[in-house]
């Protein structure tokens, strides 16, 4: 149910360019630090738009190939470790901070992510449609959870990932999300903690 066909940038328009431009960098065994630097002339928030559509995507990959291993009894609480947990809020169901289970908190994650990154009004792909001015505080929300997945599958999953030869590609996905957060100030330090 976390696990969903990854979203696609509609060939031809500037977020599929710059998709292309970030995969060949990716590819071309660049510095990740150089990598996620905002090309020139082009728009920041397009930047981020295409960031966060394409972080969304690996990690709900990477949640979704060792998500049999965490389940309501092995992770009945959505944490990172003894000292962190991490609650659901939304605008909708859980309108206060609630205790769920990892299965629990990354399936209502990726729901809320899909619902946010398929809306027109917050993420706009026809050109000419401006950017929301709370845009870059949605993706911010957004990063910040995305970042939650990472700090559970590193602290109670790692050796699932080790055991099925991912962690290279885990390691990797986790550097270029780390650069990225880090070069646009996206996520709060104290939320960097757990890793």
């Amino acid at each position: 149910k976390t696990f969903r066909p990854r979203k696609k940038f509609e060939p031809g328009t500037q977020r599929f360019e710059l998709y292309k431009k970030a995969q060949a960098s990716l590819k071309s065994g660049l510095d990740l630090k150089a990598v996620v630097q905002l090309p020139p002339g082009e728009s920041i928030n397009d930047w981020i738009a295409m960031h966060v559509v394409d972080f969304f995507n690996r990690i709900n990959l990477i949640y979704g190939t060792m998500s049999e291993y965490c389940t309501e009894k092995s992770c009945p609480i959505m944490s990172g470790g003894l000292k962190y947990e991490y609650r659901w809020q939304d605008d909708s169901k859980y309108k206060k901070p609630t205790k769920l289970s990892a299965p629990q908190y990354m399936c209502m994650l990726m729901d809320w992510i899909e619902m946010l990154i398929n809306n027109e009004d917050i993420f706009p792909t026809r050109i000419g449609v401006p950017f929301p001015k709370q845009f870059q505080q949605v993706c911010t929300k957004i990063l910040t959870r995305l970042f939650r997945v990472f700090v559970h599958v590193y602290i109670h999953h790692f050796d699932s990932i080790i055991n099925m030869g991912a962690e290279a590609h885990v390691n990797t996905c986790y550097k270029h999300f780390y650069y990225f957060i880090r070069e646009f100030s996206l996520v709060d330090h104290r939320e960097l903690e757990p890793l």
